[in-house]
């Protein structure tokens, strides 16, 4: 990631945290039972509510970050720790975190939250809100096209399911992994140059 903002970048950000074709297993499993048709309907209902407590965090993340007092770099480096966790988890996924819970038709969980808006999103969307204030507009783009292409996907989980089986999804979220992994890395290293450099200047 560059220092300036860029609506791409960001978009692919979200699109690698929010990470749908690893989601995909635990939709199919959640959805058992249900009809398809009606399968669209609660991605759509619940793809809806995640947008809502995205754009939330959004307009109102800076407050929150301003009430801790933290700084652009703090946030910088420790959102490119925890992406760089994340991605570690996509290339090297443990066969215990996908599992799903009981059959059931599904409201707001695990959709909503935590698949479109779980917490690794929401740490990533207040980064951004830290790192660049001034581009809340296009960060808005940012969040409705990942949350778009996101929302899509997952309606299309038994299509993908079918063409992809469950080693083309696997790929693909590794390939995401890695590029979210160079992503977090450089991420760290914006954070880690701006503080030496406001550190410098200060002496």
């Amino acid at each position: 990631m560059s220092t300036e903002f860029s609506i791409l970048s960001a978009t692919l950000l979200f699109l690698f945290v929010i990470d749908p074709f690893g989601n995909i297993p635990i939709l199919l499993s959640v959805m058992k039972g249900v009809p398809q048709k009606r399968q669209y309907q609660i991605v759509v209902r619940d793809g809806l509510i995640g947008l809502i407590i995205l754009v939330c965090f959004l307009f109102f993340g800076a407050e929150f970050l301003a009430l801790l007092h933290l700084e652009t770099e703090s946030i910088s480096i420790a959102g490119g720790v925890v992406l760089f966790v994340i991605a570690l988890k996509m290339i090297f996924p443990s066969p215990y975190t996908k599992e799903a819970g009981p059959v059931m038709e599904p409201f707001i969980v695990p959709i909503s939250i935590p698949m479109l808006a779980g917490p690794s999103t929401l740490a990533t969307l207040l980064v951004m809100v830290k790192s660049y204030p001034n581009d809340q507009q296009d960060l808005l783009i940012s969040v409705g096209a990942a949350w778009g292409i996101s929302v899509v996907i997952l309606a299309m989980a038994p299509l993908l399911n079918r063409v992809l089986k469950e080693k083309g999804l696997a790929a693909l979220e590794r390939l995401m992994g890695m590029l979210l992994l160079m992503m977090s890395v450089q991420m760290l290293v914006n954070g880690v140059r701006s503080l030496f450099t406001h550190t410098l200047a200060a002496l």
